[in-house]
């Protein structure tokens, strides 16, 4: 099963406590952990996480430092985690206008790691799905062959993606928006979506449980009929 998850609310989670953005980053950092841990548990095979978006560049500077600096944390602290949990880490997403320090810590988490066979945790850093789908078109344009196996695998190089990912089934989106903001639009195409009002800091393991829940409950079809409804057909 591959969830992917957008994480939005921190900055709003912040302000109704009168506390700085930066606060409601850090709450959303903890939030991070928990729930990687409770997917462990239950059994995920990959968990997409949308951190940071190439659009957020356009947030005021400070913002993005302490972004990135909440992300250099968690992978100095909890890659060790990751190791005795089986959890394999890598980050997609552009890498060329980030920092050298923390291109060669996410380096060093993914190498770290690499061997490990339990859950995937993929971080979406500098991530823009639109670019990610031009840069794998620009990488076929020479080629007459391709397939969806070719195109995933291209856009999974483009991704810096260690693996062309499984699409996603389930994509779970805090903040009460109802959009995908350009997060794994090839990977989403069959994805059942869940759009919470719940901002991130407050999202919970009974809350991330529902999800799968309500998940489980749903008739996934994929162009096809149900079942109860092609027995009618037979019947008919």
């Amino acid at each position: 099963m591959h969830i992917a998850i957008i994480m939005d609310g921190n900055g709003r989670w912040a302000s109704r406590r009168r506390l700085p953005r930066s606060a409601g980053h850090r709450a959303g950092a903890k939030t991070v952990s928990a729930i990687v841990e409770a997917a462990a548990r239950r059994g995920v095979d990959t968990l997409s996480l949308y951190a940071f978006s190439a659009a957020n560049w356009q947030r005021p500077k400070a913002e993005v430092s302490a972004l990135f600096a909440l992300l250099r944390r968690y992978l100095l602290s909890q890659t060790q985690r990751c190791l005795e949990q089986a959890i394999r880490i890598n980050v997609i997403g552009r890498r060329d206008r980030l920092s050298p320090t923390l291109r060669d810590l996410i380096e060093q988490s993914e190498a770290v790691t690499a061997h490990c066979t339990g859950m995937l945790l993929r971080i979406a850093v500098d991530y823009s799905a639109q670019h990610s789908l031009m840069a794998a078109c620009r990488r076929l344009q020479a080629h007459d062959d391709v397939d969806r196996v070719r195109f995933g695998a291209e856009l999974a190089a483009a991704d810096h993606s260690v693996i062309a990912a499984p699409d996603v089934d389930l994509l779970i989106r805090t903040g009460g928006e109802q959009r995908l903001s350009d997060f794994l639009l090839w990977e989403c195409a069959y994805a059942e979506l869940s759009f919470l009002p719940t901002l991130w800091p407050d999202f919970d393991d009974k809350a991330f449980d529902q999800c799968l829940q309500d998940f489980a409950a749903r008739d996934r079809r994929f162009g096809r009929i149900s079942s109860a409804d092609a027995k009618q057909v037979s019947h008919g």
